[in-house]
């Protein structure tokens, strides 16, 4: 269903993704962090529809939509490592950060830090070109509200 877009992000020199397709690569990421503790539960999804709704001025339903195209998306989506340096590759820096903040808020929705979730945040933050700093004070950001 996504080969085309995987296709493109996954190029040697992928062009600046479109609006839809930053969408979709956002999407399928937070719904892979989501996954990563083997435990995609309803307030994962909820809040991942609440982080698009908000990022992209989206209806409930809108987000819903989208959601659930990530979703499928992220199975068909190759491994963490190429997936994510596609995405740097394609967004600028500080919307990376920003991209990190949004996985915390998954990540952390449930009140508790996984070890499986904090291992994906890291490598993707890494490969996101976000430090350790930045991605520290992102989940802290998180924590405080």
């Amino acid at each position: 269903m996504f080969g085309e877009f995987l296709k493109r992000l996954t190029a040697p020199a992928p062009a600046p993704l479109t609006d839809t397709d930053a969408r979709l690569a956002l999407g399928a990421l937070l719904v892979r962090v989501a996954r990563s503790d083997n435990n995609y539960d309803a307030r994962e999804v909820a809040k991942i529809d609440q982080i698009l709704s908000n990022r992209y001025d989206l209806t409930e339903a809108e987000a819903r939509e989208l959601r659930k195209q990530c979703e499928v998306l992220e199975t068909e989506a190759p491994d963490t490592v190429r997936f994510t340096r596609a995405i740097k590759d394609a967004v600028p820096h500080e919307n990376r950060v920003a991209v990190v903040e949004s996985l915390w808020e998954v990540a952390l929705t449930d009140g508790m830090r996984d070890e499986n979730e904090d291992a994906v945040l890291r490598l993707v933050s890494d490969l996101l070109g976000v430090n350790d700093m930045d991605r520290a004070k992102a989940r802290q950001r998180v924590d405080n509200r």
